[in-house]
């Protein structure tokens, strides 16, 4: 048994039943980032030593009592916006180099007194705005499916280095879609939960009514085990797993990826199968039809440059040049914006989250697209451009409900494809019911990336 192929939840298993010990496996986690990240530049800082002694005192104290929670002992990547204290929080920027973290972030507190284990931090687009860029402190995170291909983002490193087995999961965060793109383009499990159920206090903001924290796993049960625990243990997520999909009402977006913005042939046909499969498990789907995708998305844009040019107008004056030029060009139109146009899109914004409310009256779930496209080439800034905003992940940033993405098939260049499903506010159990249900089914929940 290699103990970096386990889930979280296999791992949490045999760590209580001492037939593994929180010592081997984040050895075994560490030898596999040594093996892979000069490849896949998801880290970008290991915190070897602080990390093994963690894992050691873990593991005697298991010894003497039994596990804390399931994390005990379980390796987590920190997305390197997200404080851990006496480590430095970059957010992957040259502005943020000599910024040390004097306290965890209210997230991190709560995982370490579950007991986990924090190997390291990991990469982000800069500032979780910008994008795979070469002009930075550190290298752009890699697709582990392919290298030649990005991440997604701006949680890249995160993705990346669960999809490679490096760690069983790690924090993202997500403002307009970033927790789930890179667990859309890497294959794995990526949940925005409702807003506000996560804190966000020492996480760096991005914008402040639109920011989450979530966690990015191999399976939907490992996303419940974090969110009990991330969530301060508000309920036991895992309680509907075993419930399946019969009897829930899906409403199934279709508009979003066949006419607001007509997706790659290959993603159309998995989200078609992907409701052909729920179907067959005893859900009963409904086209249910919500306002366009463009005003989610330009709600979304505006509310994030006003909010954001809050945090960085000081940098963007001052030092505009240490910024990368993908970074900047995305902040400053943010300097520009009038405050009508803000106001408008606040009120707007109001009438979308009321849209979703209404069909969450008519259906438990919703079932939409989450990226366009598979992953573009990383170096192809072009195809980059046009394909990262081609996405229904805004939505539920605009509104606040929680939403999950997961794999529903691998296309023909062996890409990952992904779904995305959304539920009510605060109803993340039946949303984890569902995914859960979906990921028993289908045949993608053991594919691993080949590297």
């Amino acid at each position: 048994m290699n103990p970096h192929t386990l889930s979280l939840a296999e791992a949490a298993a045999l760590i209580a039943a001492r037939r593994l010990s929180p010592v081997e496996l984040l050895e075994d986690c560490l030898r596999r980032i040594a093996a892979l990240d000069s490849r896949l530049n998801a880290f970008v800082r290991v915190t070897v030593e602080e990390a093994e002694a963690a894992a050691r005192a873990a593991e005697a104290e298991i010894a003497r009592n039994g596990p804390r929670s399931p994390l005990h002992g379980i390796p987590v990547g920190l997305k390197d916006i997200i404080d851990l204290a006496g480590h430095p929080t970059t957010c992957h920027s040259k502005l943020r180099l000599d910024h040390v973290a004097a306290e965890d972030a209210a997230v991190v507190a709560r995982l370490r007194a579950a007991g986990a284990v924090f190997p390291g931090k990991l990469a982000t687009h800069e500032f979780a705005i910008g994008g795979p860029a070469f002009d930075l402190p550190f290298p752009p995170a890699r697709n582990p499916w392919n290298t030649a291909h990005h991440p997604g983002g701006s949680s890249s490193g995160s993705g990346a280095a669960v999809a490679a087995r490096m760690l069983p999961a790690a924090l993202g965060t997500d403002t307009g879609g970033s927790v789930r793109h890179p667990a859309s383009q890497c294959g794995i499990v990526g949940l925005k939960p409702s807003y506000d159920l996560v804190p966000r206090a020492g996480v760096f903001p991005l914008a402040f009514s639109l920011d989450h924290v979530g966690p990015l796993t191999r399976t939907v049960r490992d996303a419940a085990l974090m969110l009990n625990v991330m969530s301060g243990h508000r309920e036991d997520y895992t309680r509907e797993l075993g419930l399946g999909l019969r009897g829930l009402r899906i409403g199934f977006v279709r508009h979003f990826h066949e006419r607001d913005m007509p997706a790659h042939p290959e993603m159309a046909a998995s989200l078609e199968a992907a409701a052909a499969l729920m179907a067959a498990e005893g859900a009963a789907l409904r086209e249910v039809t919500l306002p366009p995708l463009a005003e989610f998305a330009a709600v979304n844009r505006t509310i994030l440059a006003a909010e954001s040019s809050v945090i960085h107008e000081e940098w963007l004056r001052t030092r505009p040049q240490d910024y990368a030029a993908v970074t900047r060009r995305r902040l400053l139109p943010g300097l520009l914006l009038p405050a009508v146009d803000h106001m408008h899109a606040m009120r707007r914004r109001t009438a979308l989250s009321a849209a979703v409310d209404a069909a969450f009256r008519e259906v438990d779930l919703l079932l939409t697209a989450s990226s366009m496209d598979p992953a573009a080439r990383i170096e192809d800034e072009a195809e980059v451009e046009r394909t990262y905003p081609r996405q229904a992940r805004t939505p539920f940033n605009v509104t606040g409900h929680p939403a999950i993405t997961l794999m529903s098939g691998l296309s023909s260049e062996g890409l990952p494809l992904s779904l995305q499903l959304a539920a009510p506010a605060f109803a993340e159990a039946r949303l984890l019911r569902a995914a859960h249900g979906y990921e028993r089914a289908a045949p993608w929940k053991d594919m691993a990336p080949p590297c």
